[in-house]
This record gives C-alpha cells, structure tokens and sequence, in this order.
C-alpha cells in the first residue's frame, strides 16, 4: 500500500503542487502525493512550466482548500512555507515535517529570471524529496 502525503502551502500554487508532482512521478511506486493551501488560488504558471522542464505534466492540477481533506489521515503531512506552517490546520497523520522553501512567485524580473527562480526551488524540492530521510 502507497504511503500518503500531503503538502501544504499558503495558496497550494507552485512550492505544494511542485512537490506533489515530483512525488508521484518520481517515487509514485511507494507513494502518493496530495497538496492543499490555506488559501486557494491557481497553479502557477510557471510552477507548471518548471515541471514541464523535466517532464511532468501539472497543468491538470488545481489549487484546493486544505478543507477538502478534513477528516482524513496521512501517513505523512509536510508544511512547505512558514506560514502554512503557523495557519494549517491539525492534520492527524504518523509523522508531521516542516521543511521551509522560498516562494518563487515573489520573484521579479525577466520572463527568464522567473522561470530559473522556480526551476531553482523545483531542483531543491526534489534533492529533499529524493533524500533518504524524506523516503
């Protein structure tokens, strides 16, 4: 059976949808991934752009309300921002992780800049997925 995990962020736009797409694609054999915000707005379209880069498809994803899975229980919950962290809700799950990335979204610049600030936070999500303490 996939162990379960949900990550959560602010607006459950680029960092938590990162996460949950290079979670099942690269280790979906042992895993599945959900992702969830305190506060729902959109897939970023860069985030998109980012996993496109290596493969991965998110543009079907959509951004939800961590409310969506009240009452569930993961085997794992990881908070992704800081202020997820602070406003989330309890989730029950066996282990709970804090692991901080900074939001690429707030990145001004060029068309080019914006895309390497998410392929960067991308490439960071995945070196601490693929870690085998995370695994």
């Amino acid at each position: 059976m996939k162990q379960s995990v949900l990550f959560i962020c602010t607006h459950n736009s680029a960092r938590s949808q990162m996460a949950e797409g290079l979670l099942n694609h690269f280790h979906g054999d042992c895993f599945r991934g959900y992702s969830a915000g305190t506060e729902a707005t959109r897939v970023h379209p860069y985030a998109v752009r980012a996993l496109a880069d290596i493969g991965i498809d998110i543009s079907g994803y959509r951004s939800k309300m961590v409310e969506e899975f009240q009452g569930e229980t993961f085997d794992t919950v990881v908070t992704v921002c800081d202020n997820a962290r602070e406003s989330c809700p309890f989730f029950p799950g066996k282990r709970v992780i804090h692991r901080s990335f900074r939001d690429p979204s707030r990145t001004e610049g060029s068309d080019a800049e914006i895309l390497q600030a998410f392929r960067e936070v991308r490439d960071e999500i995945r070196a601490w997925i693929d870690d085998e303490e995370f695994i």
